[in-house]
């Protein structure tokens, strides 16, 4: 599948072997249709739960 790249960013990350394994782990648990929509997934939920925590500490 070609990436529109208007729309996306390709990025070369390299992952711990543990670290895979939890990823597939994830992937295979959420019943996702490949690694990168679970690397995605977790991204976007850590991403959510710092915003989460940064308005809490804004709001101290």
């Amino acid at each position: 599948m070609a990436v529109d790249k208007d729309k996306n960013t390709q990025i070369l990350v390299t992952f711990p072997n543990e670290m895979v394994e939890d990823i597939k782990e994830f992937w295979h648990d959420k019943k996702l249709r490949n690694r990168n929509e679970a690397i995605r997934m977790l991204i976007s939920k850590g991403l959510e739960k710092h915003k989460q925590e940064r308005l809490e500490q804004e709001g101290e």
